[in-house]
């Protein structure tokens, strides 16, 4: 079965065609710009050359029916006709209480994805409008929703409730949901395959590293605690994100500021984390890395102040779950970072870690960075949420 991956942003659209059996990428692509002067379309079919170019999109329908005449093209396109593909997996970003699962979508989880929309203004709404799109477009064609928070609700509710009036959150939902489900998902499995273990029997710790960041801990194929909450902003401190930090901070600067609370919270989404540790030197982490290894302060501090907290969050997931047994980074600087996974990993000699320095410094490919005898093992795992979604439809559609 082909399966076209659908992820929507509130002006973007990312997409995948990935055929199951082999569980290889036909083509791939990303609308920018959509409803906005200047769109674009970027298009890559498996062995062939990108293309790019600037098209108007209106709205996310324009996008869909891009990206399925470029799917159907007939010099570049990877399909015939569109009844070759047979499902559609959809990334939705908040699924409340309601859904600890992947679900075919019908009417009602439509209107249930609605409800929720409050608790991701900005991504929900969006991931519904490329929904519809795809069910004007492709009548008939099964469709399959995702959800990031899915694999977070496995969480006991000492692990997801604040320590605020209870009555919030019988009223409110207030409550940690957590974010990055799928990739995390994804991971833990692929580290448990990788290992040769039983994915029920083992600890796992998923630090999931890109400009956003979370970490999770997973025991005996569970997840059972992550850093991110009811919003992306807690947790980590993340590319322009601050992280966990003391709420009093929000009303005493914005106090000595004269700014209002909407004000402070796009401080703190978009002019915080590295970027504002560093000064506003950058919120990339290649720029931070080469800063580090200059010497630059301002880099340095920006640096040492974010592996400490993902230091602290391993530690803390460790007491969770009574012990672990892999650390598995992943994610663009999950990924790319040896000179973060060797600070991190530096401070964990406590769980007989010892990375191999040639290992370390290889990207690319699922990889043990630790010496044969490290009691705690180390992976680096390139993550793939568009094959895990694609996985996930497949599973729904032919049941």
């Amino acid at each position: 079965m082909k399966v076209l991956v659908i992820n929507c942003g509130s002006s973007s659209l990312k997409f995948q065609l990935i055929d199951s059996e082999t569980e290889k990428v036909l083509a791939k692509g990303l609308c920018e710009r959509i409803a906005i002067d200047g769109s674009m379309i970027t298009y890559t079919p498996a062995g062939g050359e990108k293309e790019k170019r600037e098209v108007p999109m209106k709205d996310h329908t324009d996008a869909i029916r891009l990206v399925l005449e470029a799917l159907t093209n007939e010099k570049t396109g990877v399909v015939k006709d569109l009844s070759e593909i047979g499902a559609v997996g959809h990334r939705v970003v908040h699924g409340g209480e309601r859904f600890a699962q992947s679900v075919i979508i019908d009417e009602d989880v439509i209107k249930a994805i609605e409800e929720v929309s409050d608790l991701a203004p900005l991504h929900n709404p969006a991931n519904l409008i490329g929904i519809r799109a795809c069910q004007k477009l492709m009548p008939g064609v099964p469709m399959v929703v995702v959800f990031d928070t899915a694999f977070h609700q496995t969480m006991p509710e000492e692990a997801y409730l604040y320590g605020l009036p209870y009555e919030y959150y019988k009223k409110y939902k207030v409550r940690r949901y957590g974010f990055h489900g799928t990739s995390h998902s994804y991971v833990s499995k692929r580290a448990a395959e990788i290992l040769g273990e039983k994915y029920e029997d083992l600890k796992i710790i998923v630090c999931h590293l890109g400009n956003g960041a979370s970490i999770s801990a997973v025991k005996n194929g569970k997840c059972i605690d992550t850093s991110m909450g009811l919003t992306p902003l807690e947790g980590l401190i993340m590319g322009t994100r601050s992280g966990d930090i003391d709420p009093a901070i929000i009303e005493y600067v914005a106090g000595k500021e004269h700014k209002s609370i909407a004000e402070m919270i796009t401080v703190l989404n978009k002019k915080s984390g590295v970027l504002g540790l560093s000064d506003n030197l950058s919120s990339d982490f290649r720029d931070i890395e080469q800063g580090y290894y200059s010497g630059d302060e301002n880099a340095v501090r920006a640096m040492k102040t974010y592996c400490y907290r993902v230091l602290k969050y391993i530690g803390s997931y460790v007491a969770a779950m009574d012990g672990v047994d892999v650390i598995c980074f992943t994610a663009g600087v999950g990924e790319n970072g040896p000179l973060i996974r060797n600070l991190i990993c530096s401070h964990l000699t406590f769980l007989g870690i010892t990375l191999d320095q040639e290992l370390n410094n290889k990207r690319g490919e699922d990889l043990v960075i630790t010496t044969p005898d490290s009691r705690t093992k180390v992976c680096v795992i390139p993550t793939n949420e568009e094959l895990a979604i694609a996985r996930e439809t497949v599973r729904l559609v032919q049941k």
